[in-house]
């Protein structure tokens, strides 16, 4: 973005953190990252990932939890029918498994353990998000 004043807060490239290789190359597999945003990109900001579910896999977030709020969101790519996800995703809240076949947002409170993820279905791009209160994306296990 040009330099000027609050250009430093719009973000139109991929700036992530320094993921193990092994990590990128298993993520690439199944969807393509579009943004990520924390305070490492944006001094001040929270934690936002973005990105397109393109095939199925088995290879998700592991149970983990967090010291702060997440949001987690799943979409739908047809505009015709905004809440058909158009797949399937498996997802734990504690002891509970999620399966969500519709476009849908998930609040996380601070220590809930979540996760794993399944991607078990993809007919079309799923768009997907997750954002956690913090400026960073720390994972307790």
């Amino acid at each position: 973005m040009a330099e000027s004043r609050y250009g430093k807060y719009i973000v139109t490239e991929l700036k992530t953190p320094n993921f193990p290789q092994e990590f990128v190359a298993a993520y690439a597999r199944f969807a393509t990252r579009i943004l990520w945003m924390d305070s490492s990109v944006v001094e001040g900001a929270f934690q936002m990932n973005c990105s397109w579910y393109l095939k199925p896999s088995t290879h998700g977030a592991e149970a983990h939890q967090h010291d702060v709020d997440e949001i987690i969101g799943f979409f739908g790519s047809d505009p015709q029918h905004p809440y058909d996800l158009g797949g399937e995703i498996e997802i734990w809240l504690e002891d509970e498994k999620h399966v969500i076949t519709r476009t849908a947002m998930l609040f996380v409170p601070a220590g809930m353990k979540h996760c794993p993820l399944f991607i078990r279905r993809v007919d079309r791009p799923i768009f997907h998000f997750s954002t956690v209160t913090g400026g960073r994306y720390i994972q307790k296990k």
